[in-house]
């Protein structure tokens, strides 16, 4: 190159660089946290979604629960999936369970976790989630929601669960979702220990380790430290970090508790044997404190570091809590969703409706709540119109709808919006409402159709939270119109349904149902 055209190419180069740590210097956009528990039911809190404070909220501890409400907005009819692969895809995607078809949980590659059924032949789901590259059977390829903010100039970081893709698929690794940090995001849906004394599960003695063993923490391994506690000291050694790049960050902050197994958090653990709670229920109420903890420690760091006033905090869970008879017989008053009814993997509201809480200082304000609904999907838009991300093209069709106009005012309501669920799988345990279903609600009606039997049940939930009055013989009308709209959207998206083994016959949709 000749040396005047080398110094015109380096000074060129320079004005380059030099608007470009400008623009970041100058992205006054917020930061923002999503902090995603895993298994957590709308009653497993000591703040109250429902009207009245229950016996439920009397018994759990999560102070920090309540100060993010203090200062934020809560969400009582915040919808998500019955179970965490399907939630966690249509947060990442924008879009309905339906459409993208990782209607159950993923784990290994091209193998389904659906239970076996005498009765009926599941249809063959995206077991294997989604990823970011063509060609990869049983999948769906998207474009993820962190990839959009990475690209918009956010500096994105994962840490604890993942669960989008299976092993050995591009979708298991958060680093190809557009994650630029990755802490103990892998394939596993659960975890096989909390416990650092025990390696969070890993096995040292040259013997494979259990597929749900957390990676990433070995420098927390052999230590009295518990993995909720290790997760959020990686989270702050990334936040430490993030706050000298000179652009905002997005944390997704996912967390494994509180999902089984009950191990105790021996920080939390012995005031609750103390109020008279058994070693299980006590075990789980210390896994909820416990997270509650984490949260309190990520709010105190963004006071600590002058950074509270422009993050906005996110709080979720995937599913609603476990409270199936199968892991719970021999605890049988234990119902922490009541007085919602059912738990996870069901489509009654104990398995379908979450803890939602968002705070962002001067745009929501402080100690409201919003009774209007929303559902999983919604994140994806809101998120990237909290980032002001413009540019949006993805390889998926979006089906969410922001809801940053409940947020500048918690009274707004999406005129006669309809949502849909879509289970055509057998999840593991037993419980109401568990099973092969598809569910609509729309206003204050709610109709779920069983694949397996044809049974169509209606509830009034502004009326009957609880699920407890079937009011599908009193309104006919209503279950045929409702049926006949569920119908019209999953053939739309091309949902998939069951057949029965006996004929090869897939199951009617509802609309086609009597």
């Amino acid at each position: 190159m000749y040396p005047f055209l080398r110094k015109t190419a380096l000074l060129a180069s320079s004005a380059i660089t030099a608007v470009t740590l400008s623009a970041q210097t100058n992205d006054t956009r917020p930061n923002i946290i999503l902090f995603m528990v895993d298994d957590m039911g709308w009653q497993d809190t000591s703040l109250p979604f429902a009207d009245e404070k229950t016996p439920l909220n009397e018994r759990y501890h999560t102070p920090n629960m309540e100060r993010l409400a203090s200062q934020g907005m809560m969400f009582t009819q915040a919808y998500a999936c019955a179970v965490s692969s399907p939630t966690r895809v249509s947060l990442m995607t924008g879009m309905n369970a339906a459409r993208h078809r990782v209607t159950n949980w993923t784990l290994e590659k091209n193998k389904s976790t659906d239970i076996k059924s005498d009765v009926l032949e599941f249809p063959e789901w995206n077991i294997n989630g989604i990823c970011q590259v063509p060609g990869i059977p049983s999948t769906y390829e998207v474009t993820s929601l962190s990839q959009l903010l990475k690209n918009s100039g956010y500096h994105t970081i994962h840490c604890g669960k993942a669960h989008w893709g299976a092993i050995d698929t591009p979708g298991e690794n958060p680093h190809h979702f557009g994650f630029e940090v990755n802490t103990a995001g892998h394939a596993g849906g659960g975890l096989a220990s909390y416990l650092g004394e025990l390696n969070f599960g890993n096995r040292t003695d040259g013997k494979p380790s259990p597929l749900q063993a957390i990676p990433n923490l070995e420098a927390y391994w052999g230590k009295d430290i518990f993995a909720t506690e290790a997760l959020t000291l990686e989270a702050v050694k990334a936040l430490e970090k993030a706050k000298n790049l000179g652009q905002p960050f997005y944390l997704y902050m996912s967390h494994y508790a509180i999902h089984i197994p009950i191990d105790k958090d021996k920080r939390f653990y012995q005031k609750y044997i103390d109020a008279g709670l058994s070693e299980k229920e006590a075990g789980y109420a210390s896994l909820i404190e416990g997270m509650d903890k984490s949260l309190g420690d990520l709010m105190d760091w963004l006071v600590e570091n002058d950074l509270e006033q422009n993050t906005v905090i996110i709080f979720m869970s995937d599913n609603g809590g476990l409270s199936s008879s199968a892991y719970w017989r021999d605890e049988p008053l234990h119902s922490h969703n009541a007085p919602l009814n059912s738990g996870k993997g069901s489509a009654y509201e104990g398995g379908i409706r979450e803890p939602m809480i968002v705070k962002w200082p001067g745009k929501v304000q402080a100690n409201t709540k919003c009774n209007s609904y929303l559902i999983i999907e919604d994140f994806f838009p809101t998120i990237l119109d909290i980032a002001q991300v413009k540019e949006r093209k993805t390889k998926q069709p979006i089906d969410g709808i922001s809801f940053m106009p409940m947020l500048k005012d918690s009274s707004y309501k999406h005129n006669n919006r309809s949502f849909y669920w879509n289970y055509p799988n057998l999840w593991g345990n037993e419980g109401p409402g568990i099973g092969p279903t598809c569910t609509i609600r729309k206003g204050d009606w709610k109709l779920i159709y069983y694949y397996e039997t044809g049974k169509k049940e209606l509830f009034n939930i502004t009326d009957d939270i609880g699920e407890t009055k079937d009011l599908s013989a009193q309104n006919p009308k209503i279950v045929k119109k409702l049926s006949r709209e569920l119908g019209k959207y999953l053939r739309n998206v091309k949902a998939q349904r069951p057949s029965f083994k006996a004929t090869g016959k897939a199951c009617p949709w509802p609309d086609d149902a009597p």
